[in-house]
């Protein structure tokens, strides 16, 4: 299934202001890597090779100068402007032209998950022809967009901040659309607050019995990195997982080398094209294990 990628990747970042005054919220590190590593890791994790990122007219050469046309990672990386925001569906109508009428998947720039077999999950959600978001047992689901599902992991209900939760599953910022979602998406109403929601592009799947769910519990890890305190967990969790297990998370150089999106030999000339470090020096043993 040719399924494109899109990552919205725009806003001010107003919730890490000042940090954010003059630099993209999406290009901050998260310890070791800028925070869109792993965005763009978790769509090749899925398998997807076809990837758009919507930025701000102010950072897309930033976001140009960092990932280029993605060929050296095997992938197409393409750019498209948001001229200011409104909602998260309005990224499926920016992308429409790139999408072209293929499955999509969408993912929030700033969202970093982890967990076993994650890409399992990915790929299961990638080569199915049901609607899928993924969701996440939190403890205080009253702070969070909160999905209830049947027993085919079905969405039967979507509710925002709800005061008597359904469920414990709040909705995260990732989701697989059929061919339709951006016309879809041009029939949401906006908001009160003047934005195009994307719980209402939901609901209109559901309604349909079409949209699905794949539901992370136990030991998987979802970070909104949009505040200053999830920013700082963020980078700290990070380091803690990559120190015990001795492995890089969302190193997209690694994804796409066991993904076979590029051989050893482009692994061993990316490694000599960074600068001498420890960053090069991971890269450079990857094909020697």
């Amino acid at each position: 299934m040719n399924r494109k990628g899109i990552i919205l990747a725009g806003g001010k970042g107003t919730r890490l202001y000042p940090i954010t005054k003059s630099f993209p919220k999406c290009l901050l590190p998260i310890y070791d890597k800028p925070m869109i590593y792993y965005s763009v890791s978790t769509l090749m994790l899925a398998g997807i090779k076809d990837i758009l990122i919507i930025t701000t007219p102010e950072d897309s050469k930033r976001f140009m100068d960092l990932l280029g046309d993605g060929k050296e990672l095997g992938i197409r990386v393409s750019y498209e402007i948001q001229p200011k925001p409104e909602g998260i569906a309005q990224a499926l109508i920016i992308g429409e032209k790139f999408i072209d009428g293929h499955p999509s998947a969408l993912m929030l720039g700033d969202n970093i998950f982890h967990g076993k077999d994650f890409y399992k999950k990915l790929k299961e959600a990638n080569e199915s022809n049901n609607n899928t978001i993924f969701c996440i047992e939190v403890p205080d689901p009253e702070r969070f967009g909160i999905c209830e599902l049947d027993k085919n992991q079905r969405v039967i209900s979507l509710e925002e901040k709800p005061i008597i939760p359904k469920s414990k599953l709040a909705v995260t910022g990732l989701y697989f659309y059929d061919s339709n979602a951006a016309e879809y998406a041009k029939k949401v109403k906006r908001s009160v607050r003047g934005e195009l929601e994307i719980t209402d592009l939901n609901i209109m799947y559901m309604k349909q019995n079409n949209l699905f769910a794949q539901a992370l519990y136990e030991d998987f890890i979802w970070i909104d990195a949009g505040t200053v305190n999830s920013f700082l967990d963020a980078g700290n969790i990070v380091k803690k997982i990559q120190t015990q297990n001795q492995e890089k998370i969302s190193c997209l150089e690694k994804i796409a080398f066991e993904s076979g999106f590029i051989s050893a030999k482009q692994v061993t000339m990316l490694a000599k094209k960074y600068p001498k470090g420890e960053y090069s020096e991971y890269i450079e043993k990857l094909v020697k294990q």
